[in-house]
């Protein structure tokens, strides 16, 4: 998606796939969408193989993702292998295989659709009453100095009653809310909610427990074309057994409609 000058944003530029020479398709994966350490963001990696996926998709949109994290990948050249599945007039499927200079990195199975706007015929994911972005706590860093990338990327609203956290406050609960939109004024949309389920800090950080929480595995519903404006992202752990947690996202667009459901199961936090 264009900015209004023509020019893409930063965040097509960085998932931009293209067809190599003597066939396949390969990516450039950008260093600064990275969550530490310079390994990348999960939902930033989902969105660039969903572009693979409907480039020779009869479908446009990409509305259920399952994909698996091999190993942690970090900025550089990208290979996708494409294979194609069953496709019909409403539905597409294929899977993606993302290779990074150091192997495999992810799995993914892609079904891709038509999406509308439309309202929902039946529902109990009605939006959270949250404070508007102005009255919330920003995360995003724009100076100088260490930081992660994708708090460069992205601009995040936390909802107060939820960032304790962010001053040594900590909750009994693993729940995090935020406002979220791409920083350079993007609009969002299917694409850019994949990256929006995987793009706030693990819940555990709500109790206290910070540190790198590797995804092993993410799946993403997408429900609706979103409005343009911010979104609102809810996250929660339901259950943290083993070495194990797991995390549900619920995501909203401007007008309170839910365009985007995922869960995740992810390793604790070291």
């Amino acid at each position: 998606m264009p900015q209004t000058d023509g020019t893409p944003s930063a965040f097509d530029a960085a998932t931009a796939v293209h067809r190599a020479e003597g066939g396949g398709l390969v990516a450039d994966l950008d260093p600064g969408w990275d969550v530490g350490g310079g390994v990348l963001n999960g939902g930033y990696l989902l969105a660039v193989a969903a572009r693979a996926a409907v480039l020779d998709s009869p479908h446009p949109h990409p509305v259920a993702l399952s994909a698996s994290y091999l190993r942690a990948t970090a900025a550089g050249p990208a290979h996708l292998a494409v294979t194609p599945g069953p496709a019909g007039r409403t539905l597409a499927h294929s899977t993606v295989l993302l290779t990074a200079h150091d192997g495999p990195s992810i799995a993914a199975q892609v079904t891709t659709a038509t999406l509308g706007t439309e309202p929902a015929e039946y529902t109990v994911n009605t939006a959270p009453q949250v404070p508007d972005p102005d009255d919330c706590v920003v995360t995003r860093t724009t100076g100088a100095g260490p930081t992660v990338g994708l708090v460069r990327q992205i601009d995040t609203r936390l909802d107060p009653a939820t960032a304790g956290w962010t001053v040594g406050r900590f909750s009994d609960q693993r729940v995090l809310r935020s406002w979220i939109r791409l920083a350079d004024g993007r609009a969002p949309d299917p694409l850019a909610l994949l990256l929006f389920a995987d793009a706030l800090p693990p819940t555990a950080f709500a109790v206290g427990r910070t540190g790198w929480a590797p995804t092993v595995q993410l799946q993403v519903l997408v429900r609706a074309l979103p409005a343009p404006g911010w979104c609102l992202v809810e996250s929660r752990s339901t259950e943290v057994a083993g070495g194990w947690s797991d995390e549900e996202c619920r995501i909203w667009d401007a007008t309170g409609r839910l365009v985007a459901q995922a869960r995740q199961l992810a390793r604790v936090a070291r």
